[in-house]
């Protein structure tokens, strides 16, 4: 699947490698995390003939919620190849999610978001802002989901300006500097959505950012309590950076490297190695297209741990398939927020005050 393009293949080879893929996976954590063949048997009724019948569609394939992660340490290797241990940002619960990784899956959803991202700003590393505290990358103690995105994103830029000090202040004089060093050449910016609009936007600074391309994710939450939308967002940046090339992005802890960015035209995009299907929120039977539904997300970066078939606790529409007008293959779906007896949670691990 690297050796593709991640958004020009055709849903029939798409599906036909997914479901290779995702019943591989399937079976070997079903071996090989005896939580993880428990869920599957209380919740799908599994029993030892799994190795039987594979799955032929992948609305068959059984998932698990997002917030069992908050509960068990779900792995599928020895505690001594678990090289990275994520967690969630868990601001309004104690519970985080704990991702463990080995260095297999650690490599693979590096090269995905690599793959993804590359598809969007080509072959060329550009000047790099981060809308973030430079004390996040010195402070490993804690491996969170904020902290696994920068470095992610990082691969794609250098001269990294990380924007915030210490204090979540603005290094001015750095930051006029950068600029000017980079006036005449295209930069990325790269933060989570409410960083974003709570410390760039609401600066005081005038910044012309004609040049820049603004990748963001995570922190909607915020944002919706004071009534700003993507489009306003969009919008208000635009007007007060002449900043015109902005796209989002969704994405979560339990799938890193499998991150959903956005088109030209507003819209989310599956990659070759990730699908969704969205299910009704009672009966949670897949449901057509254009009509809400609870988020499931498949990936086939997950191998140290049964994160390949997840279903989330957010609300979307799947928009259509293969026929975007951006030209990208594959479904491609809106978010809609979060379901309305969903534990909350900030995605993004967001700082506050």
């Amino acid at each position: 699947m690297f050796n593709q393009h991640p958004y020009l293949t055709p849903k029939a080879n798409k599906k036909k490698w997914l479901l290779s893929y995702l019943n591989e996976l399937t079976k070997y954590h079903y071996k090989h995390s005896p939580q993880y063949k428990r869920i599957l048997q209380t919740l799908f009724l599994f029993s030892e003939s799994i190795d039987s019948k594979p799955f032929t569609e992948l609305a068959s394939l059984p998932y698990i919620p997002s917030q069992i992660f908050k509960e068990l340490e779900l792995k599928s290797v020895d505690n001594d190849q678990v090289r990275i241990t994520l967690h969630s940002s868990g601001t309004t619960s104690k519970n985080t999610s704990r991702i463990f990784l080995d260095q297999e899956t650690s490599e693979l959803q590096k090269t995905a978001l690599n793959k993804i991202l590359l598809s969007l700003l080509g072959n060329t590393r550009y000047p790099m802002i981060i809308v973030d505290s430079l004390s996040l990358l010195k402070n490993r103690a804690t491996f969170n989901a904020r902290l696994a995105a920068i470095l992610g994103f990082m691969r794609c830029g250098f001269d990294h300006l990380f924007l915030l000090d210490e204090n979540m202040q603005i290094r001015t004089s750095e930051l006029q500097q950068f600029l000017k060093r980079y006036e005449t050449r295209k930069i990325l910016i790269f933060g989570f959505t409410s960083l974003i609009w709570q410390y760039l936007y609401k600066s005081p600074f005038e910044l012309n950012l004609q040049n820049g391309v603004l990748i963001h994710g995570g922190g909607w939450k915020k944002l919706q309590e004071q009534a700003v939308s993507n489009t306003k967002f969009k919008a208000q940046l635009r007007d007060r950076f002449n900043l015109t090339e902005i796209y989002n992005y969704y994405g979560f802890i339990e799938q890193t490297g499998s991150i959903f960015l956005e088109c030209s035209e507003g819209v989310l995009h599956t990659p070759i190695f990730a699908d969704i299907i969205v299910r009704d929120s009672v009966s949670l039977k897949p449901v057509p297209n254009k009509k809400i539904g609870l988020l499931q997300t498949l990936s086939v970066l997950a191998r140290s741990y049964p994160g390949h078939s997840v279903l989330t606790e957010d609300l979307a529409v799947c928009e259509g398939e293969d026929d975007c007008r951006c030209g990208r293959l594959g479904k491609y779906f809106t978010i809609l927020g979060r379901h309305a007896q969903a534990e909350l949670r900030g995605c993004s691990d967001t700082y506050t005050n």
